[in-house]
C-alpha cells in the first residue's frame, strides 16, 4: 500500500476576525491554490471572545458548496461542543449568524466544493452531535469519524463530494494507522501538540499538506507521537479536477453563474436554512448508523 507523506508543512497566522474585537481568525488556505486544495475552497479556524453589545454578523446566501461547521468549544446553546453541521448551500440558501450576546465559542468551517452535476442540488442541512459521532477508544487515542472512515468505522452524514473529516486525540508515544482514497487531496491541522508522519513533524498551529499519490486504490497515512500529547484534525476529498469561479459567498462554474445567483439572492429567490422542510434536514443518532 502507498504510505502518504507529508509534502510541505505551513505555519499559520493568527489575525482580527470579520466581527471585529474579540474575533480572531486562522486562514488555513491563504496563498493556496484551489487546484492543490481541491475541492476544498476555503478553511477557517474561528476563535470568537465576544462581549456582546451591537449585533455584528447577519444574514447571508450561499451557493455551489457544503459549509462544514466543526465545533471545538461550543456555548452550549446553539453550537455545541463536539458536534459538526454540514450545509448543503447547493442551488442556493441564506442563513443567519448574528451575535449580539457574550460568545466564547471555537470552531473550524469549511467549504467544500459541490460536484459539477450536483453543483445545483436542493439545499439540505445535516448535524451530528458528538455522543453520536463514531468512535474509536483506547488508552493511547481517540479517533472521531465525522466523516468517512476509520478502522472499520463509518460516518452516516451523507456526502456529494467523497471527503474524509476526523479528529485525533493522542497519548505520548503512540501510533494510529489510517488508510484514504489515493487520489484524495489532504491536510493536517494541528489543533495542539505536534505528531510525526514519515519523519515530518507537525506542531500546533501548523498545517501539513499531503503528498499527491496518483492511485485509486487507497493508501496510508501513519500518525506518531513521541514525548507530547496531540490533538489535530484530517481534512481529506476526491478532487474534482474541474475549474470553478468563486465570488465572496458564491462558487460557480462561470461568471454569468455568478451573476445570475446575485440576482436570485437579491430578488428573494433564496430560501432560508430556517425554513427548509423536514425532509431536507436530518440529525443523526446512534441508533440510527
Amino acid at each position: 500500500m502507498i504510505q502518504r507523506t507529508i509534502a510541505s508543512v505551513i505555519q499559520g497566522s493568527w489575525r482580527q476576525g470579520f466581527l471585529g474585537n474579540g474575533h480572531r481568525a486562522l486562514n488555513v488556505l491563504e496563498n493556496i491554490p484551489y487546484e492543490n486544495s481541491d475541492p476544498f475552497i476555503a478553511f477557517m479556524d474561528d476563535d470568537l471572545n465576544l462581549p456582546g453589545g451591537p449585533a455584528v454578523g447577519g444574514p447571508h446566501p450561499h451557493a455551489g458548496i457544503e459549509t462544514l461547521t466543526l465545533v471545538l468549544q461550543g456555548d452550549g446553546k446553539d453550537l455545541l461542543t463536539g458536534s459538526l453541521e454540514i450545509m448543503t448551500a447547493g442551488k442556493g440558501i441564506i442563513h443567519t449568524e448574528e451575535i449580539s450576546t457574550e460568545k466564547n465559542v471555537h470552531f473550524l468551517q469549511v467549504w467544500i466544493v459541490l460536484p459539477p452535476d450536483k453543483r445545483w442540488t436542493q439545499p439540505f442541512f445535516q448535524k451530528i452531535l458528538l455522543e453520536d459521532v463514531p468512535k474509536i477508544i483506547t488508552d493511547q487515542y481517540e479517533i472521531r469519524i465525522y466523516s468517512g472512515e476509520s478502522n472499520g468505522l463509518t460516518s452516516p452524514v451523507k456526502d456529494y463530494t467523497p471527503f474524509s473529516l476526523i479528529d485525533y486525540r493522542m497519548e505520548k508515544n503512540a501510533q494510529i494507522v489510517q488508510e484514504i482514497p489515493g487520489d484524495y487531496n489532504g491536510l493536517i491541522y494541528m489543533l495542539e501538540g505536534s505528531v510525526s508522519i514519515a519523519g515530518k513533524t507537525i506542531k500546533t498551529g501548523q498545517t501539513g499538506w499531503l503528498n499527491k499519490a496518483a492511485t485509486h486504490e487507497n493508501s496510508q497515512l501513519i500518525f506518531d507521537t513521541n514525548e507530547e500529547t496531540a490533538r489535530f484534525v484530517l481534512y481529506a476529498g476526491q478532487p474534482h479536477n474541474a475549474s470553478v469561479v468563486q465570488h465572496g459567498p458564491f462558487v460557480a462554474d462561470s461568471a454569468e453563474d455568478i451573476s445570475r445567483l446575485y440576482r436570485e439572492y437579491l430578488h428573494g429567490e433564496m430560501p432560508h436554512l430556517n425554513s427548509l422542510p423536514e425532509s431536507q434536514k436530518t440529525q443523526y443518532f446512534k441508533e440510527s448508523k
